[in-house]
């Protein structure tokens, strides 16, 4: 299969699955009493939020530029906040988040940047994302349980799985930085005993993949190891990137001119879900989000503005994005063929 006909694939998955989830969240609703409360919205707070979005993206662009300047002596921050919008678009559409990595490693190098520098950046932004992610689950299972047992009700068990799954990846990602070989030989005996099993064939690109993986990984550790600092700064700075999209559901919850419920509650509950649904092998996660916002945040914005809130956040959060994702690619796109000729 071409990578043209992949993108293609992925696209009208993405778009069936779009549909598929409006059509489960929405069928059970009056419409015309969701468009009425959303018309409540403040349009500050709207803007607002619509600006966290934006800064939430940009900062992964700024944080790939500290440590790509670190890197190679030199990096263009609009270019590298251009890859973090190129970023979320790929991972947006592909599942699992699988396709943002490569085309910001694409997109790197046809800039000019060094492609080991680029893919030990970008090894390093990811590792630390997954840490901080699994650091704030575990410290809000420890301090906020009874958020979360309240609120999550029948999906907590998701919460959990989302929970194992990024603590194991982690773990997989240390043991691959740490322990090179031992982490090869097991691969690759996976590998081998599932070519056994025929449920996968034979491939030595696919082997070849394997030890460009670890090796990078390698090159990570190392860099990890001699740039403290600077590791340091970025984890801070993903931490409060994260804060900035599971706060919006709180500057929506304002926006509609509700009171009661805190901002370190709508936080917590906000991250369960983000948490619950980040390793699942769907396209922006789409339906299982928008159901988990459902159940999650009912009593909080009451049956009349659950729906309206979490049309306004996750279209914000992720739809918005989305599109903005597009239009800095498609513009980029054409300045590149311009270029060219």
């Amino acid at each position: 299969m071409n990578a043209r006909l992949k993108n293609q694939l992925s696209y009208l998955f993405f778009i069936l699955l779009a549909i598929l989830a409006f059509y489960t969240v929405f069928r059970d609703n009056d419409m015309a009493m969701v468009v009425a409360s959303l018309k409540k919205m403040k349009l500050s707070y709207l803007l607002a939020a619509a600006g966290m979005a934006l800064l939430f993206t940009m900062m992964e662009g700024v944080m790939i530029w500290y440590l790509l300047r670190g890197l190679q002596g030199r990096a263009v921050l609009k270019d590298c906040i251009r890859y973090s919008f190129v970023g979320f678009l790929y991972s947006g559409i592909t599942p699992s988040a699988t396709g943002g990595q490569p085309m910001q490693l694409y997109h790197m190098k046809r800039d000019g940047n060094d492609l080991s520098a680029s893919t030990v950046v970008l090894m390093t932004v990811a590792l630390v994302y997954k840490l901080v992610l699994v650091l704030m689950g575990i410290a809000m299972v420890l301090f906020g349980f009874s958020v979360l047992k309240e609120n999550l009700g029948s999906y907590l068990h998701l919460f959990y799985l989302g929970m194992f799954l990024n603590t194991a990846l982690v773990v997989i990602l240390f043991v691959v930085m740490v322990f090179p070989a031992f982490a090869r030989w097991m691969i690759l005996a996976i590998e081998k005993l599932l070519v056994k099993m025929r449920i996968m064939k034979q491939s030595e690109y696919r082997t070849d993949k394997i030890y460009r993986f670890i090796q990078s990984y390698q090159n990570a550790v190392h860099f990890l190891l001699h740039n403290k600092k600077q590791v340091a700064v970025v984890l801070i700075a993903t931490f409060g990137q994260r804060c900035l999209v599971f706060i919006l559901p709180y500057i929506v919850y304002r926006g509609f001119g509700l009171e009661g419920a805190d901002a370190l509650t709508i936080l917590m509950i906000q991250m369960s879900i983000y948490l619950a649904v980040d390793m699942l092998p769907l396209p922006g996660a789409q339906g299982i989000t928008e159901l988990m916002y459902r159940r999650a945040f009912r009593d909080v914005f009451t049956i009349e503005y659950v729906v309206p809130s979490m049309c306004v956040t996750r279209g914000v959060s992720f739809y918005f994005l989305l599109f903005f994702s597009i239009f800095v690619c498609v513009v980029r796109h054409v300045r590149y063929r311009l270029q060219k000729i």
